[in-house]
């Protein structure tokens, strides 16, 4: 079916050299090692969802965050080394490769399942463009903020909406989707990698300076907001759900394992290698997530702003906060690009096999544009792709909460992409006996994150339920 070809566009992403077909079942030749895979891991995990972990530690306390942020990083990368072995079946150092996580699905667990992890993976895509649209027009709110409190001063009226900026984001992505496909998108890629990076280290640094200020004290705790001071008990239970759905959302990549792997050489075995780089991902991840989370509790206390640059729990420097959110800007153009090909390129595809003779769905135009260069136009590309981007961009400003959906996507998608998949994989390949210790304490693994699904679900939904009742959608 067509379908198992469509995350080989992020495969494609981490492809070096196209030209060259000669590895061992007549692919792209792999060059990738530990190292490549370690940074593939960084930059894939390391995103937008660090922004929240100093506001969902402050839910959680010194105890409960710190124990939130370990667990999670060892729940993900115990499953992603049950993933590596799952790349090769039914060997996993000499069996068929499964180059793409919706094809490891299909051939070890079967279609059934396959549909259902298909669904999956592509309601994370989706809302993932959905949580970038957001996320960008918050920064572009928040840099115009910051440049008008520093002009007038901290207590000036300075409200802006996010409306604007949610269009502006969505007119650049109609633009940018007519690209083809994502392997023409490598560079976009790659700056946005370089973007996390410094958007993170900033607001890493900025906590750090807050904290060293002369008389800086703020409110922490062991278990975070207090009940009754700061929230109601109501408001601490469902902060508290929402804050553990954030963090598993911010561990997530096991969307593009699969691909990652099969960009490494064959020798040493692809698996070996992808549980060291795991190993090395993911803890390099950690550090970064517990420096941006721990200090940014440390900075902000039990007022720790829902986005750490761009809920003004700093003011100055002002033109370090304003390149801090340039940086997420530019990191989520390219971010949502990497999300949202896949989900171009599957409905292409079934349109196209649906009616290969039209010309509509499959001639190209050749469009010389001055400076830029030649555009090939596709009229379905052209009409699907701006239809797909203005939805995403309505329903972005119709749900103007980002901690709710952060949280909500995280939700959806950590249980059976990070855990129940890998795991049941994992049982089948290895051929575990039912009710064994080891299938037992799999099976307790996956339920208990099964329980945090649900209620981060529900907590990121009765976020959104209560912010619509107070929200302005579509004001300009």
């Amino acid at each position: 079916m067509k379908t198992e070809q469509e995350l080989m566009a992020l495969q494609n992403s981490f492809s070096i050299d196209d030209e060259n077909y000669d590895d061992d079942d007549g692919h792209i030749t792999r060059t990738g090692t530990w190292l490549t895979a370690s940074a593939h891991i960084v930059t894939t995990v390391i995103g937008s969802g660090v922004l929240s972990l100093a506001w969902a530690v402050a839910q959680l306390g010194w105890i409960g965050g710190t124990i939130a942020l370990i667990l999670f990083s060892l729940i993900t990368l115990l499953t992603s080394i049950l993933m590596a072995d799952c790349y090769r079946y039914p060997d996993p150092i000499h069996g068929a490769r499964n180059p793409t996580y919706m094809k490891m699905v299909k051939t070890i667990l079967g279609g059934v399942q396959y549909k259902y992890c298909g669904m999956a993976q592509y309601t994370n895509l989706i809302g993932c463009t959905i949580g970038y649209t957001l996320t960008a027009a918050i920064s572009m709110v928040a840099m115009k903020k910051s440049n008008c409190f520093h002009k007038y001063g901290h207590e000036a009226d300075c409200n802006i909406s996010n409306s604007p900026f949610m269009v502006a984001f969505g007119v650049t992505q109609i633009f940018l989707s007519q690209i083809p496909n994502l392997h023409e998108l490598s560079w976009l890629s790659i700056l946005a990698a370089v973007m996390s990076f410094g958007y993170s280290s900033i607001g890493v640094g900025l906590s750090i300076a807050k904290i060293a200020e002369r008389g800086h004290h703020v409110k922490t705790g062991l278990t975070g907001l207090v009940v009754g001071v700061d929230v109601t008990r109501t408001q601490k239970l469902w902060n508290t759900f929402q804050a553990i759905a954030n963090i598993a959302f911010a561990y997530a990549f096991s969307s593009v394992i699969a691909e990652i792997q099969d960009t490494l050489k064959s020798s040493p075995p692809e698996n070996q290698v992808m549980k060291k780089s795991s190993f090395i991902g993911i803890t390099i991840s950690t550090i970064f997530y517990a420096s941006c989370g721990l200090l940014g509790y440390a900075a902000f206390g039990n007022a720790a702003p829902g986005n750490f640059l761009t809920g003004f729990g700093f003011y100055e420097p002002y033109w370090l906060v304003d390149i801090g959110n340039l940086f997420i800007i530019i990191h989520l153009v390219g971010a949502y690009q990497v999300m949202a090909q896949p989900v171009f390129s599957i409905v292409e595809n079934w349109i196209s096999s649906s009616w290969p003779q039209s010309k509509l769905m499959a001639k190209e135009y050749n469009v010389r544009i001055p400076l830029v260069g030649i555009w090939r136009m596709n009229m379905l590309r052209l009409i699907w792709r701006t239809i797909y981007v203005i939805i995403t961009t309505l329903i972005a400003m119709t749900f103007p909460f980002f901690n709710n959906i952060v949280g909500l996507i995280g939700a959806i998608s950590f249980f059976p992409l990070t855990v129940y998949f890998p795991i049941e994989m994992h049982l089948t390949q290895a051929k575990v006996p039912k009710y064994s210790s080891k299938w037992i304490v799999m099976e307790l693994i996956s339920g208990f994150c099964l329980i945090v699904t649900i209620i981060g679900v529900i907590a990121s939904i009765e976020g959104i339920i209560l912010g619509l009742k107070t929200s302005k959608p579509f004001k300009f």
